[in-house]
């Protein structure tokens, strides 16, 4: 049996686990899970379809491979009670070990990250643009003239090299899940590579070790909870889900501390 023919029945006899590591924008699900409309009778066609098949596997596997976000879609957090209490704690943690300053997310940053994806160029960024426009109804219907607030409370870590503010739990996270879901959706739909093999888990960072390499070079390996132990639980205020933008990573930020913005839709509820 070629390799092609073992790859191709690996697929059809695993579908779900195959479909995990691709990007699904450019996947014919139906076809790739071994259900067709009509039986493939002749065997020669059907030895072809899968040798075809495997090799749009292995580019898609290829292309996932060289998968890099460079934009994402962001839940801007402005409660000046929010951040105001992201400051008191970024300044109790530097106060203990100053050598942290520079870790500290920048005033003007702090978000929730609804999805990450990959544009490539200017016609994807334009692509991009027109999923989030093509987004904004699909909310709507979710929200139902309804109002989103997300209460946050309590700090944890990522491996102990991200500080970020949790969201607490409640009837909140089903209609944000259920956005997070239908972003991913729709900019897939479009052909773009969002949220490839990355869980949706909402939080706020306000710190990450990766933002000084020097650190490490200075002996701060990890994110010490004693440092945070007085906000474990603390409540640090509401947002109200008002608007999403779709941001880059790379692009100079605004004079604000907030990132380049190429387009935003507003999601009030109303």
């Amino acid at each position: 049996m070629s390799e092609k023919e073992e790859m191709s029945e690996e697929f059809e006899a695993n579908p779900v686990d195959s479909l995990i590591n691709m990007p699904l924008a450019t996947i014919d699900i139906k076809d790739d899970v071994g259900i067709t409309d009509v039986p493939q009778r002749n065997s020669k066609r059907s030895k072809e379809n899968e040798c075809i098949k495997s090799d749009q596997i292995k580019k898609r596997k290829r292309k996932l491979k060289d998968y890099q976000p460079n934009y994402f879609l962001s839940i801007p957090v402005t409660n000046r009670e929010i951040t105001g209490g992201i400051k008191i704690l970024q300044k109790a943690i530097v106060q203990q070990d100053k050598r942290l300053a520079k870790a500290m997310v920048g005033d003007g940053s702090f978000h929730i990250t609804l999805l990450v994806m990959q544009l490539l160029n200017e016609d994807e960024v334009n692509i991009g643009i027109g999923a989030l426009l093509e987004l904004k109804p699909f909310i709507e219907e979710i929200l139902q003239g309804r109002h989103l607030t997300l209460p946050f409370q309590g700090i944890d870590t990522f491996g102990n090299q991200v500080g970020f503010v949790k969201l607490a739990e409640g009837d909140h996270m089903y209609p944000l899940l259920e956005i997070a879901e239908t972003a991913k959706r729709t900019f897939q739909e479009k052909g773009i590579l969002a949220g490839e093999s990355i869980s949706f888990k909402p939080h706020l960072t306000f710190m990450k070790l990766s933002k000084a390499r020097m650190l490490r070079k200075n002996g701060v390996k990890k994110i010490d909870p004693e440092l945070y132990e007085k906000f474990i639980n603390h409540r640090f205020g509401e947002e109200m889900l008002r608007r999403i933008d779709l941001c880059s990573m790379l692009k100079k930020k605004r004079s604000d501390g907030y990132y380049h913005c190429e387009c935003s839709i507003v999601v009030d509820g109303t």
